[in-house]
């Protein structure tokens, strides 16, 4: 039996896991030490949006399934759905160390990169500083700050997939189908595809730099075997989110993300996937990814006002003028960020990170250099989204899934997951060979290449223009100022930069790791690469993204207690665009990136202007309730208006209620011509339909005909209906296709479609028991699969552990 070493076996990778767990503990702090937990944006409104959900699993232990508490109600998938996937969610524990959620994620990755790192045969003390610079970029801690907990989970995940697949084709075949299966089931647990699609870039280019090299080496059998082994272990991981994937999948062509059935007018969202304008809104300038490099380059987050510096230029130039009003005026117009994006922080790299990025492109293997380095000129160049049409919209045009995705900037992922990989590949490179007369040369380029342009950049860094498009027409006065601010960042920031890699570049010109302890160079590379990120990172999220755990997400404010005396069934309109509404109410609209794309459709051209005349008409005191035919067949019983605690509210008496009985059908015959004639009926007597898709019936309206809800669910609705003729009621529900199911007296019938996104069912004369049931089979035969193939996981990385263990013996 191989002895095992303490110094050499165990001891690195327990001072990992301290290094880490100290470093988790004490940037997220007020977490541990003081009981907060973490303001974030996105989170708070997912909170508000899933309440429903999260208080029917509470109160029973089941799953709602459906979220009737925003947009008049939608699939639950994407909101909040507990699938038994919890061998997986068990595994995920271990490795973070139950540390609390999110800040797990950040010690996940610095684990997750480690090990990649290792598996790549990095020594393992370099391999700490380097899954430092993977969990310390602000890429990564400005999502958390975010809220996009997913994104920055799946990305954890992304180094251990990438061991795993590297471990298969360095010859452990064993262990890496475990691994790979292991972590890309926690990565798709994490439920953000977007990310997944990256990965899956970065797998095929390693792929084919792989099967280059196979070809090259006539080894290609070889390589065949391989990925024999990686693709079973794919499809094991796959089973583990297989409900998920399915009910996302089953989803997405009925969400905005699926191809609309309209020959729409410009205002409307046409063809598959999301509309381009909207996909590329976040797009990098040309220069912009050069914040990698120097954060301020751009002057930093739009949300840093230089007016709230005393110090600042621009505070002294308003504060000069004497006007208070053109203080007011002027200061929203001293944001230090200077480049296209509507709103952004900036992403760092870390200055050591690029320069070692730039030493791994001239020492590093060749292979490796054209995997990373065209992987990462790729992604750059997506980055910049409208700004280089010619590669971007023939992407989003042609590029299998790509439509589907907005915010093209998170792309970078794949830099931020190549650069300090490729960097500590030539680094080992470097320390292996040793700071011969030949490598010192290539030293002194990579720091020419990094630090001279920080150098160039601190001499001539006054020839930008240090203005908005938008900001050319302020007062000159202002307008120095704010060039004389924004300046001063840039040469600041390249100086920091500028120091942090001569720093390094000194280390290893002098060759200091021979003259001293080793150790103590990989613990100096590790210490300033963690000093020069945590001291950026700290300038987008301090002591403000804190707060005590009891503090509540939403308190009612006046207006919404008064509304949450009525215990009826109704919906809410708020004008406030998040999802705070859907915390108290069953809310129109709601706070959510895929909303049912016909629901989209419908708000975009009729709702927000039937709220727009309603509006007018009670300013002008003329409100006919009778008019807003899309807010009453909603059901929406109360409008909400008006900032914080002074919101009021209009009552809106032509709601229809739950269901009603209708007079008279008016079929069409096709899609666009059912959403331009609902908002000419009268929605509260006449329907629509399209006879394109549905068969019409013929309603025989009876007056004393009556339909009310009985009992409602999530996932369930029950109504007790009379009438003395075969009639059509409508429901305030919206139809979707996929799972729910109508019986009338326990027998089965069929739903149908009105007013573009309603339901509706033929109910015959007589006293009738109606239910609705929402049980997709997505869940319901997706969950079961899911169960077992996460138990399955478990077993399988276990035995391959084991079986490798042994058989290095």
């Amino acid at each position: 039996m191989k002895k095992i070493s303490f110094t050499e076996h165990v001891l690195p990778h327990l001072l990992a896991f301290i290094v880490f767990l100290i470093i988790t503990v004490f940037f997220f702090n007020p977490v541990f030490f003081e009981k907060k937990t973490l303001v974030q944006h996105d989170i708070q409104q997912s909170i508000a949006v899933s309440k429903a959900l999260t208080d029917y699993r509470d109160q029973t232990g089941e799953e709602g399934l459906w979220a009737p508490n925003l947009f008049s109600g939608m699939p639950g998938y994407l909101v909040n759905v507990h699938w038994s996937n919890n061998a997986v969610s068990m595994l995920k524990r271990v490795l973070s160390a139950n540390l609390p959620h999110p800040v797990a994620n950040i010690f996940l990755a610095f684990v997750c990169y480690y090990i990649m790192l290792l598996a790549f045969r990095i020594r393992p003390y370099l391999a700490i500083a380097g899954a430092l610079a993977f969990g310390l970029s602000s890429f990564m801690i400005i999502g958390l700050s975010a809220g996009h907990n997913a994104r920055i989970g799946a990305m954890a995940f992304m180094p251990l997939v990438m061991a795993g697949i590297h471990l298969s084709f360095s010859g452990k075949r064993l262990l890496g189908f475990g691994v790979t299966a292991a972590a890309l089931a926690l990565h798709l647990r994490e439920n953000h595809l977007q990310v997944t699609y990256y990965l899956i870039m970065i797998v095929l280019g390693y792929g084919l730099m792989q099967l280059i090299m196979a070809f090259k080496e006539k080894r290609v059998a070889e390589v065949l075997k391989t990925l024999a082994t990686l693709v079973p272990a794919a499809l094991l991981a796959a089973g583990t989110f297989f409900g998920p994937l399915w009910a996302v999948k089953e989803y997405s062509a009925y969400s905005t993300r699926g191809k609309t059935e309209l020959e729409a007018p410009a205002t409307i969202n046409s063809g598959t996937g999301l509309n381009r304008d909207y996909v590329f809104t976040y797009s990098n300038g040309i220069l912009e990814p050069m914040t990698m490099l120097i954060p301020d380059f751009y002057g930093g987050a739009n949300s840093n006002f230089l007016f709230r510096d005393q110090q600042s230029e621009s505070y002294k130039a308003l504060m000069a003028t004497g006007n208070e009003q053109l203080i007011n005026n002027y200061a929203r117009y001293t944001s230090s960020y200077w480049g296209e994006q509507p709103f952004t922080a900036p992403y760092y790299a870390g200055a050591i990170v690029v320069f070692l990025f730039v030493i791994g492109i001239i020492f590093a293997d060749r292979q490796y250099t054209w995997w990373l380095v065209g992987l990462s000129a790729l992604a750059i160049m997506m980055s910049w989204g409208k700004n280089f049409e010619s590669l971007n919209y023939f992407l989003f045009d042609y590029l299998p899934g790509y439509s589907k995705f907005r915010s093209v900037t998170f792309v970078l992922i794949i830099v931020f997951f190549a650069m300090p990989l490729l960097g500590l590949l030539g680094l080992e490179k470097f320390l292996e060979q040793g700071a011969t007369k030949e490598n010192k040369k290539k030293l002194l380029i990579a720091f020419a290449a990094t630090g001279g342009v920080c150098l160039l950049l601190v001499i001539f860094g006054g020839m930008f223009s240090f203005l908005k498009e938008a900001e050319t027409t302020l007062p000159d006065w202002l307008a120095n100022a704010l060039r004389d601010d924004r300046k001063a960042l840039l040469k600041s920031d390249a100086i920091r930069s500028l120091a942090f890699i001569s720093s390094v570049f000194i280390v290893l010109f002098f060759n200091l790791h021979k003259k001293v302890s080793p150790y103590i160079v990989y613990a100096f590379i590790g210490f300033f690469l963690m000093i020069d990120l945590t001291v950026v990172d700290k300038r987008y999220f301090d002591k403000e993204n804190y707060k005590r755990k009891r503090e509540a997400v939403f308190t009612a404010r006046p207006a919404e207690q008064q509304i949450l005396q009525d215990k009826s069934y109704f919906r809410v309109l708020s004008d406030e665009m998040d999802g705070r509404a859907s915390y108290f109410f069953n809310s129109v609209l709601g706070y959510h990136g895929a909303p049912i794309k016909r629901y989209e459709n419908l708000r975009d051209s009729c709702l927000y202007e039937d709220v727009q005349e309603f509006f007018v008409d009670a300013q002008q005191q003329k409100l006919d309730f009778s008019k807003y035919g899309i807010i009453n067949m909603l059901n929406c019983k109360y409008i909400l208006f008006g900032e914080g605690q002074q919101g009021q509210f209009l009552l809106n008496v032509g709601a229809k209620g739950p269901a009603w009985f209708i007079r008279d059908i008016v079929t069409v015959n096709s899609p666009t011509e059912e959403l331009a004639k609902v908002e000419e009926i009268d929605t509260r007597t006449t329907a629509v339909m399209d006879a394109s898709k549905f068969k019409a019936p013929v309603p025989q309206y009876d007056s004393t005909s009556r339909i009310t809800l009985a009992e409602r669910k999530p996932n369930y609705m029950k109504y007790e209906a009379q009438t003395q003729t075969n009639n059509l009621a409508v429901f305030s529900e919206i139809y979707y296709p996929e799972g729910w199911t109508a019986t009338i007296d326990g027998k089965e019938s069929e739903i149908l479609r009105v007013n573009y996104v309603l339901r509706a069912l033929e109910i015959p004369a007589g006293k009738h028991t109606i239910e609705f049931r929402f049980a997709p089979k997505s869940y319901t035969v997706g969950n079961p699969i899911t169960r077992a193939s996460s138990w399955i996981l478990i077993l399988v990385l276990l035995g391959s552990i084991t079986w490798s263990l042994r058989k290095n013996e």
